[in-house]
């Protein structure tokens, strides 16, 4: 199906977690290491939080404070209502890697991921865990055994959705009462769990690299291929029901806009920092979608 694909956001160094919130998209962008939003077709952008700790996965307390994983030193951080910054969780010995995305839930739960070992360096692959992070900042692994969990959504009938970009898979989680993770089950698979550690072999075994994601009204993922340029749409038991491939790589994708059909997409050259710091080659792009977002 071919698609318009138009640019919204431009000059940036690599964009992450597009969220449409209170009628914005808002996103992290790593090296510059901002959150920024803006209008739905990125007029009017605005830095809305420095994170020098380099900001990845964005959710929002119950009570619209926002909270915004920073990276390097394994914290959670929230903005209180006057804009400043202030530690809702420290991460550090739990998270054995650098930490990820996130996704708050309904409740204040945030759910956060972390590399498990150190990619831009190309040390070997390991599995890590997923960390449930309470309303009063309380932090406890969730679940284990994970392959780089990466984007993720809480689905209508409460599952917990977890990309894992090394992992070849999609799994779910029940999510009880109490926020504890059970009945864990893969939601889609598109290949074995690679058998290597070697990152450059690794890469070689991946069929699908699930990496950012959004949740439609219908119960399907976009989902971001990271290594393969393009967004899919899978549904759960992994087929795939539609793609949209801009010709670059894409990292991250949302779903917003005034009716919920505007799937934007997180792209740049590649996702090495040593390439993407240093110049401001990333993007956010736009596409419009039949099915709208899960309300």
């Amino acid at each position: 199906m071919t698609r318009e694909i138009r640019t919204v956001i431009e000059g940036m160094s690599f964009t992450e977690c597009p969220r449409w919130h209170e009628g914005r998209l808002w996103f992290s962008d790593f090296y510059v290491g901002g959150v920024f939003s803006a209008a739905a077709d990125g007029a009017g952008l605005r830095t809305e939080a420095e994170v020098p700790g380099q900001p990845s996965g964005l959710g929002w307390l119950p009570d619209g404070r926002l909270l915004v994983v920073s990276q390097r030193d394994r914290r959670i951080l929230r903005r209180e209502p006057d804009g400043t910054l202030v530690t809702h969780a420290d991460l550090r010995e739990l998270a054995p890697g650098q930490l990820n995305d996130m996704i708050v839930d309904a409740a204040g739960r945030a759910f956060v991921g972390n590399f498990g070992f150190d990619l831009m360096a190309g040390a070997p692959l390991a599995s890590t865990n997923l960390i449930r992070v309470d309303p009063d900042g309380t932090a406890t692994v969730a679940a284990s055994d994970l392959w780089f969990p990466n984007g993720s959504v809480v689905t209508a009938d409460g599952r917990l959705l977890v990309d894992e970009t090394f992992g070849n898979r999609i799994s779910a989680f029940d999510i009880a009462a109490d926020g504890s993770l059970g009945n864990r089950t893969t939601w889609a698979s598109f290949g074995a769990v690679p058998s290597e550690t070697a990152l450059d072999k690794v890469m070689g075994q991946i069929a699908v690299a699930p990496d950012g994601c959004a949740l439609d009204a219908e119960g399907c993922l976009w989902v971001a291929d990271g290594l393969n340029g393009r967004a899919i749409r899978v549904r759960e038991g992994g087929e795939i029901t539609d793609e949209v491939a801009p010709g670059t790589g894409v990292y991250a994708c949302g779903l917003g806009g005034a009716d919920g059909r505007t799937l934007y997409l997180c792209v740049a050259p590649d996702f090495f920092e040593a390439s993407r710091k240093p110049v401001r080659e990333a993007r956010i792009l736009a596409t419009t979608v039949d099915t709208p977002a899960a309300s």
